[in-house]
């Protein structure tokens, strides 16, 4: 879960901005605030592990404030402005949002902030623990090595599988069945979602009642795969 702080002088943005960390069931609001001073407040009482930042405001404005903390949280920036996008990323924020924010747009910024959360706190391994990083399969007469990161999803095709990947536009096609690739894959990133499909957990950028989105593309949820929805919200109801 992530301790979550909302700074924004606007009260109608400070709402829409509240309602949206409300959406996502590894965020807590912890508190809601006008201006920096009153944020400031907050993180000498309270640990916040993600703060959300307004840019334009009367007397700090969200880059001072974010220079001027010894200890500071990750930060997301949402501001009207993109003349700051450069300077802010000299500070080291998570991600740079420019009102108004799509609720897509929204979620993308917050799952990268939740990646580097676990990553921050993810236990080291020994070297034996360490799952793998590249599988090998049978296209084009030769074995091509495949990233796991690079897998964005799976889609059965009969006796053939095709791997869509992130740095090609055309996938990788091989004879091989859904079992035998879901077997290949590491449990805790990629999940069977249907019988022809299975999805890389990094990729996925919204979830609706029958499918997820990764990036512009739909892919389907079948009927005996609906659990894993909530494996994916954390959501179990």
């Amino acid at each position: 879960m992530l301790r979550c702080l909302a700074v924004d002088d606007e009260p109608l943005a400070l709402e829409l901005l509240e309602d949206n960390i409300s959406k996502l069931p590894y965020l807590q609001l912890v508190a809601s605030c006008s201006n920096p001073l009153e944020a400031m407040k907050v993180l000498q009482q309270q640990p916040v592990d993600l703060l959300f930042l307004d840019i334009q405001m009367p007397g700090l404005t969200g880059l001072q404030f974010i220079q001027s903390l010894s200890s500071k949280p990750m930060v997301i920036l949402i501001t009207a402005y993109e003349k700051y996008a450069l300077e802010s990323y000299n500070l080291d924020v998570v991600d740079y949002l420019v009102k108004p924010v799509s609720v897509e747009r929204f979620v993308k910024a917050c799952n990268k902030a939740w990646e580097l959360h676990q990553l921050k706190n993810k236990p080291k391994e020994t070297d034996t623990e360490k799952a793998p990083e590249y599988i090998f399969v049978n296209a084009d007469y030769s074995l091509l090595k495949v990233v796991l990161d690079d897998i964005m999803w799976v889609e059965g095709l009969k006796d053939y599988i095709k791997i869509h990947l992130k740095s090609a536009s055309k996938p990788v096609i091989t004879r091989m069945t859904m079992k035998a690739i879901e077997e290949m894959l590491p449990a805790a990133v990629f999940l069977r979602i249907h019988k022809s499909f299975i999805t890389s957990l990094r990729f996925i950028t919204a979830v609706r009642k029958t499918a997820v989105m990764v990036g512009p593309t739909e892919l389907p949820v079948g009927e005996t795969y609906q659990d894993v929805l909530a494996k994916i919200t954390g959501k179990t109801s």
